[in-house]
């Protein structure tokens, strides 16, 4: 079996904790009450949860029922009161809670964690998230010798000498997914190939378009992930290197995976004054590479873009209705937040070098003039947040 196909498998069918939904088990704080006597045969389940509305996953209504798990699958879901006596090693009573499947991340931020750091991400597993998807715009592999240039520049060399080596290289993408594997994580996960990684791992972190030989690197990165389990590519366009890339590369990109059944999912390259203009560049991505595609976190930034969403939801239906496989989500909070390079111009950070560039006074005043002046070259979110 193709490792990617291992790797959604194994999504769609570990149920860890996800089982149950964290969320309302340690809601409950129950005392454990075992049924079965010192000496007796083990228990029929090793854990019953009785009284609770259960919430199936399904998008069906939710109902009342009782639930039993047998090492870490569901074995019986009853109308309430069935199990009340089942033999199990504990009972949890969840009255006037809910019972559901654990939820998922689907912009997940724990690559550390589950790479070097602490992988129980207990912050997490104790809201009930369950499963975490990873790889917004870049990925913590393939590396090679341009990427970890870029680490060491970033996070010292510190960082780069905790990187496993079976994370550098062709395959290294593979390399990751064993290591986060063999460190121990409590959370399900799988991930997206990070469209920022591919560039960078071809190009560096250079501005301009990639030659014909760096998008044979990219094309040759996508296609070694996607068969080593990645779900796709993902894309974060307001962001260097990720706003370095042309909708033509991104294309290349999206062709590369397609045989594979890959998903372009994208931070698109507006979400302001050309909102309208974003969309259409990643239907038409989806499009003329054969995939399908997700617009994260949907927004119309700017009070001056706010009428827009009318016309973003007609060109989603519309594309759909058309039989386009396109769809978007968003997060349901008011507030957000992000890094100030997403308020600097794209040449500020070309090769890696916006500290330097802020550090020297000269190019600290010709960046200070260019996000106090802005144009509709680039997306300056630091404008749109000013009243």
């Amino acid at each position: 079996m193709p490792r990617s196909s291992r790797w959604l498998r194994d999504l769609r069918m570990r149920p860890s904790v996800g089982a149950l939904g964290l969320l309302a088990l340690l809601a409950c704080q129950p005392t454990p009450r075992p049924t079965a006597q010192a000496g007796s045969e083990s228990p029929e389940y090793d854990l019953v949860v009785t009284g609770g509305r259960i919430v199936d996953g399904t998008g069906n209504p939710w109902f009342f029922g009782d639930l039993a798990v047998r090492g870490n699958r569901i074995a019986r879901i009853t109308p309430p009161g069935r199990l009340a006596q089942a033999a199990a090693k504990q009972h949890l009573d969840a009255t006037g809670l809910v019972v559901s499947p654990g939820f998922i991340d689907i912009q997940a931020q724990s690559v550390g964690e589950f790479t070097i750091g602490d992988g129980r991400v207990v912050s997490m597993v104790t809201q009930g998230i369950t499963t975490a998807i990873l790889g917004e715009g870049q990925s913590p592999a393939p590396i090679n010798e341009k990427i970890l240039a870029v680490m060491a520049a970033e996070g010292g060399q510190d960082l780069v000498a905790k990187l496993p080596a079976a994370m550098r290289g062709p395959h290294g993408f593979a390399g990751w997914l064993e290591t986060m594997e063999a460190h121990g994580i409590s959370q399900n996960a799988g991930s997206f190939l990070g469209a920022g990684t591919v560039r960078v791992y071809a190009k560096g972190e250079a501005i301009g378009p990639a030659t014909p030989a760096e998008l044979d690197t990219m094309r040759l990165v996508v296609r070694n992930a996607m068969e080593d389990g990645a779900f796709g590519v993902g894309s974060a366009l307001i962001y260097p290197p990720g706003n370095f890339a042309s909708t033509e590369e991104l294309i290349e990109l999206a062709k590369a995976m397609a045989p594979f059944g890959g998903v372009y999912i994208s931070h698109m390259r507006s979400e302001s004054d050309r909102l309208l203009e974003a969309i259409d560049e990643a239907f038409r991505i989806g499009k003329e590479g054969g995939v399908p595609v997700e617009i994260f976190h949907l927004k119309a930034e700017g009070s001056r873009n706010w009428p827009k969403m009318a016309a973003v939801i007609v060109k989603i239906d519309s594309a759909r209705a058309a039989g386009a496989d396109v769809g978007a989500d968003m997060y349901l909070y008011t507030a957000g937040g992000t890094s100030l390079v997403s308020c600097a111009p794209p040449w500020a950070a070309a090769d890696g070098k916006l500290l330097a560039n802020l550090k020297d006074p000269t190019s600290r005043a010709k960046i200070k003039d260019a996000m106090t002046h802005p144009t509709p070259e680039w997306e300056n979110l630091c404008e749109l947040a000013t009243p």
